[in-house]
């Protein structure tokens, strides 16, 4: 037995919508929709709501699970999961008037523009490679109700949706109209690359990497973008290989210093012990530096030795997002050298490692990439952590749950510290607002989607928010100073699991 909870409005008898709950029993491979059909049969609910096909194709049956999208016909019920309709005017319980969607694309007056017939006499299979990639929607518009800008930005944001709609036209080499003032009037610079709308998407449509990313790329080209504080991440890149500034002494740069000076301290001496290499990133190697040192505390506390190679630069990350990919070869380049004797390289940075492993292997490099709590979970010795009485949260980095499929690893190693009480988010995969360039060029849509985030911390009481990505952290300690959260702290995973090996 398991229970349903709906959504429920009817605008001839509510006032306001309200949630009903409802009993029943599961079975095997049950989907949400079986259980909205069994609810109608055993409660006569007559819950208002769309199917078709039944077989994830017409798009019919979109609704919310828990504040995220999905076909009811392909998502499986489990138990004290809330139905809701999508954003949309609601008509009634579940069923939704789509109609101003539909509007918006006639609006945009989005068809295949072409009047020369020898485009596509001579049009070959990879000529339209990447428009095929985003033409299987069947404008389902679960996507629209994900979209954490969207909630907040309709008038900025048209969504993923348009965006990709947009992208099929202008990747198409027969269509002869320029779409990239439509994609810039539609907030092409305003989504976070998130993600979230392909990890629902049940035609597994990337909108941000095989559309808008590829819009970004295509405006740079032409000099219609990026936008100003972005071109700052490539002239900083070009200087001095990172994105952001420089401080008076980088990490590594000091690192290096005393060890020289020092030695380093570990213990074990075989020499056919695997060889681990930490890739820093911008962030870690020139302003959060005290993540870095952090993790030498952890990694010495655990006799884990590793290298700190000096030459590495930027991932790439911020210019890939942002479009400005013509740089990006010879930052990949020079990271393969860097590495290129190293069994493995590990990262702090969700946005690092997720470039690493997806982006580099297409500009031809390879490297055996792994997530600090990837390669840490199983390495802890916890008998010499101390108890450290103190409530935590964990919020998921995007580039990390999605970028990498890492969620389980962080938890894991939060619960094995002595003394700790962890709490999940309502939400904790929804992204902070910090990523995709808009931390910088769009200070106030990161500001609220991390208010968003910090309004869920303030519902679990926790003292610290823990993450593994340096944007989210200081994006999120934003939204917490913002709604008066101030004595609550983020911190990296790194720096939690230091506090427990302090002496």
């Amino acid at each position: 037995m398991i229970t349903v909870n709906v959504k429920r409005f009817n605008k001839e008898t509510d006032e306001e919508p309200h949630i009903e709950s409802y009993e029943i029993e599961e079975y095997p491979g049950m989907k949400v929709l079986d259980a909205l059909e069994e609810i109608n049969r055993k409660y006569n609910a007559d819950i208002s709501f769309r199917s078709s096909c039944k077989a994830g194709q017409c798009g019919s049956c979109g609704v919310k699970i828990n504040g995220n999208g999905a076909l009811a016909c392909r998502e499986e019920i489990k138990n004290n999961r809330l139905i809701e309709p999508l954003d949309f005017p609601v008509i009634k319980d579940l069923v939704v008037d789509r109609s101003s969607a539909d509007a918006k694309i006639k609006e945009l007056q989005l068809s295949l523009d072409c009047d020369n017939k020898a485009s596509h006499e001579n049009l070959k299979p990879e000529d339209i490679k990447d428009t095929k990639k985003v033409r299987s929607c069947i404008e389902c518009y679960t996507c629209l109700s994900t979209c954490p800008v969207v909630k907040h930005f309709k008038e900025d944001f048209l969504g993923p949706y348009y965006l990709r709609y947009i992208s099929k036209f202008d990747f198409d080499p027969r269509d002869e109209y320029d779409r990239l003032i439509e994609a810039l009037d539609s907030g092409m610079y305003t989504c976070t690359s998130c993600g979230k709308c392909g990890s629902i998407c049940p035609k597994n449509i990337n909108s941000f990497g095989d559309a808008i990313e590829k819009l970004r790329a295509m405006a740079y080209a032409r000099d219609l973008g990026p936008l100003d504080a972005h071109k700052l991440f490539k002239n900083n890149v070009v200087s001095s290989g990172r994105s952001v500034s420089k401080p008076k002494e980088p990490f590594i740069e000091s690192v290096h210093k005393k060890w020289e000076e020092e030695g380093k301290y570990y213990t074990d001496e075989n020499e056919d012990k695997e060889k681990v290499a930490l890739f820093t990133g911008c962030m870690v190697d020139y302003r959060a530096q005290e993540v870095g040192y952090a993790l030498l505390d952890v990694l010495k506390a655990n006799n884990i030795e590793i290298d700190i190679p000096e030459g590495q630069v930027c991932c790439g990350s911020p210019l890939l997002r942002t479009g400005q990919v013509d740089v990006v070869q010879e930052l990949v380049d020079r990271n393969k050298e860097v590495f290129k004797d190293y069994d493995k390289v590990i990262t702090i940075c969700a946005g690092c490692g997720a470039t690493l492993k997806n982006d580099h292997p297409k500009y031809g490099s390879k490297l055996n990439v792994e997530d600090i709590s990837e390669f840490l979970v199983d390495k802890l010795d916890t008998s010499k952590m101390k108890e450290l009485n103190t409530k935590v949260t964990w919020h998921d980095p995007c580039h990390l749950a999605r970028g990498q499929n890492i969620k389980d690893q962080p938890r894991e190693i939060i619960e094995m510290i002595p003394g700790v009480e962890f709490e999940e988010l309502e939400l904790p995969c929804q992204c902070c607002g910090a990523g995709g360039g808009v931390k910088s060029g769009k200070p106030e849509i990161a500001l609220e989607l991390a208010k968003d985030k910090a309004e869920m911390v303030r519902v679990t009481g926790a003292d610290y928010v823990t993450t593994i990505c340096p944007f989210c952290q200081i994006n999120i300690q934003d939204g917490l100073n913002e709604i008066g959260l101030e004595n609550v702290k983020t911190l990296n995973l790194i720096q939690l699991l230091k506090m427990a090996y302090d002496e």
